[in-house]
């Protein structure tokens, strides 16, 4: 009868020396191939996570990448005629209707005001006539000026957008700012167009509107 090694584990039908396949090298091996499938899985959510991340951002990338070379469009009026009140008259509420003959076919996408009533009471005729919002602004001032017109040429660069303006100091610094040179639009029914590109000079066209 054969002899067990009294240093051997019997396994199934075979013996094997004690020790075997549990020396420091073997376990490594033994854990490395272990842990190869969750190292798969791991690099392959790296590459989906950054394939995902890659398509988002080609999806809602900025704007200046899907319109290369666009020129944005600013109209800038004063609002119509007030009384000493501040309150738009029967020739302000005339007026107010006549800019929308003048412009419903320019594209319009935004109409921007500062929070004021004359301001205000000038362009809803056009913003029901185009179906969109009137956006507030601050008050237009030295401080305020430039990040004002910053902003509402980033949101909108490409588009056309109108923007109503009030006193002589106000649209100058408005008119100034979109590249204008001299006064701005401060006579009621004065109406004044900024072809704005990506380079190159800005174009200034003075219109009126309204009688």
């Amino acid at each position: 009868m054969q002899q067990k090694n009294p240093n051997s584990i019997f396994v199934g039908r075979a013996t094997v020396p004690a020790g075997f396949g549990s020396s420091p090298l073997s376990r490594l091996q033994r854990d490395r191939h272990r842990g190869r499938p969750y190292l798969i899985v791991f690099v392959k959510s790296i590459v989906f996570i950054f394939l995902l991340c890659s398509f988002l951002l080609g999806c809602i990338g900025p704007n200046e990448e899907t319109k290369p070379g666009a020129t944005t469009t600013v109209i800038l009026i004063r609002h119509a005629e007030r009384d000493n009140f501040f309150t738009i008259t029967a020739q302000g509420h005339k007026r107010a209707q006549a800019i929308v003959d003048a412009v419903k076919d320019m594209d319009i996408m935004a109409i921007y005001s500062p929070d004021l009533e004359r301001n205000l009471d000038t362009v809803p005729p056009l913003a029901n006539h185009l179906g969109i919002d009137i956006t507030l602004t601050p008050r237009i001032s030295k401080s305020t000026v430039n990040k004002i017109v910053s902003e509402i040429l980033t949101r909108h660069r490409g588009e056309v957008i109108l923007l109503v303006g009030n006193g002589s100091g106000n649209l100058r610094l408005l008119h100034q700012r979109l590249g204008g040179t001299g006064e701005g639009p401060y006579t009621y029914g004065d109406l004044f167009i900024y072809t704005i590109p990506d380079q190159g000079p800005v174009k200034v066209k003075k219109s009126r509107y309204g009688s």
